[in-house]
């Protein structure tokens, strides 16, 4: 008898130990570097931006940067050398996706005769398609206040106050 139970006890934990790591590669399966490229060339490609490649080192340095918001997952930007957009989501499942969404969802604030942000925030945005920033790299962490921290950072900088063109250079 204690045999069975314990036989059974053992195949119920494998099974749901299978299941867990299931479901853990699906979630992670939605954060490659492509699930941040595609989105990012795609936005691009519609203003006639040309495409951005993965970078490693970049990579390295979102991956460092978000691993210390991991303890509070407060969006605070790091102050690096490098072009930088964050998002929270308040789900652990918040994907790569679902972060770049949520900065092209700007668009509509950016006015292309003013070259400006009318109405509404639209930095993310422009981070996004800003013509001379050819390197992506992007992290996420799950945060232990709950909650997902992204953060994508890109080379060479966008945004720059002295340039005159965000997207038309």
């Amino acid at each position: 008898m204690y045999n069975k139970q314990f036989e059974l006890s053992y195949v119920m934990c494998l099974i749901a130990g299978l299941a867990l790591a299931l479901l853990m590669n699906v979630c992670q399966a939605q954060n490659t570097p492509l699930d941040y490229l595609a989105p990012h060339n795609g936005v691009r490609a519609n203003v006639s931006v040309g495409p951005m490649t993965w970078d490693t080192t970049v990579a390295a340095y979102a991956q460092n940067y978000a691993n210390q918001r991991a303890a509070d997952c407060k969006l605070i930007h790091s102050g690096g050398p490098y072009g930088e957009n964050i998002a929270w989501g308040s789900s652990g499942t918040f994907s790569a996706g679902q972060a770049v969404n949520l900065w092209v969802a700007e668009k509509p604030f950016y006015d292309y005769a003013s070259n400006s942000c009318q109405g509404g925030v639209c930095g993310h945005h422009t981070q996004v398609v800003w013509r001379n920033s050819v390197r992506l790299g992007c992290a996420r962490v799950t945060c232990t206040t709950g909650g997902t921290f992204v953060i994508c950072s890109y080379d060479p900088p966008g945004n720059l106050r002295r340039t005159t063109s965000l997207l038309i250079n």
